[in-house]
């Protein structure tokens, strides 16, 4: 960042998983508001469409992943507690946190498959610029461990640091979490948005909400800030096999309209990635 200038990153989870959610998020990139994608490289359609994300000129980052539907990088024999006797992880983060509040998960599994999923990005040609996780599990500090140490000896710059204005049971769980991950990264010398929109509204994130959280981080005191969208073109068949409930089509929509690129002006903002975080 320069001078005065506030930082807005808009950033496209998921890409990789289906190619209605890699078109709709470099449509999004030249048509609208979205900066940046995390790239989840065990997504089916990820090794198709890695090429058209390299050259996008959008910011990517590592959209790490040690739970969900689709299989991991390496063998269940290399990462055993974080796989099941059929070698797949659990479909939900609840599952994982129970196990690894058990002690069911070791850090150097983690450690393995994510560098495994980060050099299959650095190996598509693609320079990283932060890393996160799907369904922010790197909130939980075994987790965080795990991406904060290679996002060191990787080079790459950032991380995500998910919030919550909620202050129900689990939201104030992630504010503690999200707490101790910001000294974990400001230690270990990685920067971070100092503001954070799109996990209250994940996967509902349509016009009148996405208008309202630039409204709402452009009222903030921050310099920098993120909001986190989830898009896709339609018709993408291959999103059935994911059951989310998000609507991806209308976030699609959204993102591209010119009023929402107005309103990030108005709020003082000018887009960017996480690269211009320093």
């Amino acid at each position: 960042m320069i001078g005065s200038e506030r930082l807005l990153i808009v950033n496209a989870d998921d890409y990789g998983l289906t190619p209605g959610i890699c078109r709709g998020v470099l449509q999004a990139h030249e048509r609208g508001v979205v900066t940046s994608t995390s790239a989840l490289v065990l997504g089916p359609a990820f090794a198709d469409h890695a090429a058209a994300l390299r050259d996008s000129g959008i910011g990517v980052g590592g959209h790490l992943a040690a739970v969900g539907e689709d299989r991991p990088i390496l063998t269940a024999r290399e990462i055993p507690s974080l796989v099941d006797q059929r070698g797949r992880f659990p479909l939900r983060w609840q599952a994982f946190v129970r196990r690894a509040a058990r002690g069911g998960i070791d850090t150097d599994d983690l450690r393995r498959e994510f560098l495994a999923q980060i050099e299959v990005l650095e190996g598509a040609g693609i320079t990283l610029t932060h890393l996160d996780s799907h369904q922010n599990l790197h909130l939980w500090p075994q987790v965080a461990t795990a991406l904060v140490e290679l996002a060191v000896d990787r080079c790459i710059p950032a991380i995500r640091l998910t919030r919550t204005a909620r202050w129900t049971p689990v939201p104030l769980g992630v504010r503690a979490l999200s707490l101790r991950l910001r000294n974990h990264a400001s230690h270990a010398g990685l920067a971070y948005p100092e503001a954070s929109s799109g996990l209250d509204e994940a996967g509902a994130l349509d016009h009148g909400r996405f208008l309202g959280a630039i409204r709402v981080l452009g009222a903030s005191p921050c310099r920098s800030a993120e909001l986190v969208t989830h898009l896709a073109c339609d018709p993408d068949p291959d999103r059935a096999r994911y059951v989310t409930g998000y609507r991806w089509a209308e976030e699609l929509e959204a993102a591209c309209d010119p009023v929402i690129r107005a309103a990030v002006e108005h709020a003082g903002f000018t887009l960017g990635t996480y690269a211009e975080l320093r």
